[in-house]
């Protein structure tokens, strides 16, 4: 039950999650956008929730807003997905404190920086944060994922994954950068990543569910943080309100939806399922083929081990 006052997250019409208390949860990205209002609906549900923050500021505002709704304990810990020694120290404190770990929501991200820029070890940031960072967090976080009786982990990719392409050649392209280019990349490695996973998890009797999501078209800050307020894409969310964006609440809906699922199954893909995906209530989404294809996971998932330096592998 919500404090008094205070109003539980609203969610798609018929929505009934399951009751989470007991279960913990680590959301990245959690203070802002459709990562706060996961966390959120999340705690509401009776989760205990790490909000997995960079900001340690914004973290503790968005504490304190999901708090008064939250049936289980829900605190903030700090997470860089740019500096993998963040992500590594970030994961030792779960490890240290919890020997289970039932959802990892990978959401945190960046869109499309009008310059390249680079994570602490010069990788192109979008590729760095989007995709290596949480890579190397799931990596890390396997063994207490594989303690719980029915994790899972949720990629959050984006609609853009269907024009993506993996340049394995430049990856991190010093060569030529083009914004929404590294963008649709990242995000596309994203839902290439979890359909590995559900391929390895599936094969090793991992016992890890391994599923993805987009939060379709959502008014979020990671349009100002990343092409800027004064960017086309800015003026393009503006023009769209009245037809295709939706809340940052809805947008969460679709990542939620593939958190708690109980009929969710491997390398599952979740979206709004209203006019191309761009909004309406959560349900299965499309998965454009050259993302099913299963060499391109080998290639991505054997350069992720290289370039992060760790095997997501059970004992790895």
């Amino acid at each position: 039950m919500a404090a008094p006052g205070k109003v539980a997250p609203p969610l798609w019409p018929g929505a009934v999650l399951p009751d989470l208390a007991g279960q913990l949860a680590i959301v990245t990205g959690a203070n802002s956008g459709v990562g706060f209002q996961a966390a959120r609906a999340l705690a509401a549900a009776g989760a205990d929730v790490v909000l997995a923050c960079r900001s340690a500021s914004k973290a503790e505002a968005a504490l304190a807003d999901i708090a008064p709704v939250a049936r289980g304990r829900v605190w903030t810990e700090l997470l860089d997905l740019a500096d993998l020694a963040s992500v590594r120290d970030f994961a030792g404190r779960v490890k240290a404190a919890h020997s289970r770990l039932d959802l990892l929501l990978n959401n945190a991200g960046v869109m499309a920086p009008k310059h390249r820029l680079t994570t602490a070890l010069g990788y192109e940031l979008q590729f760095g944060v989007n995709f290596l960072g949480h890579f190397l967090l799931t990596a890390l976080l396997l063994e207490p994922l594989m303690n719980a009786p029915s994790a899972r982990v949720v990629q959050v990719a984006s609609l853009a994954h269907r024009q993506g392409r993996l340049d394995f050649a430049d990856p991190h392209a010093e060569r030529a950068y083009v914004p929404w280019r590294a963008y649709r990349q990242s995000k596309l490695a994203m839902l290439v990543f979890a359909l590995e996973l559900a391929r390895r998890a599936r094969a090793g009797g991992w016992g890890v569910l391994s599923v993805a999501a987009h939060p379709g078209i959502a008014a979020t800050e990671i349009v100002r943080n990343g092409p800027g307020l004064s960017s086309l894409t800015a003026l393009a969310m503006q023009i769209g309100k009245a037809f295709v964006v939706q809340s940052a609440e809805a947008g969460a809906w679709p990542l939620v939806l593939a958190a708690t699922d109980p009929a969710a199954s491997q390398g599952a893909y979740y979206g709004p399922t209203g006019f191309m995906e761009c909004n309406g209530p959560p349900g299965l989404a499309r998965i454009m083929p050259h993302a099913r294809d299963e060499e391109t996971g080998r290639q991505l998932w054997a350069l992720a081990e290289r370039l992060t330096g760790e095997r997501l592998i059970p004992g790895g």
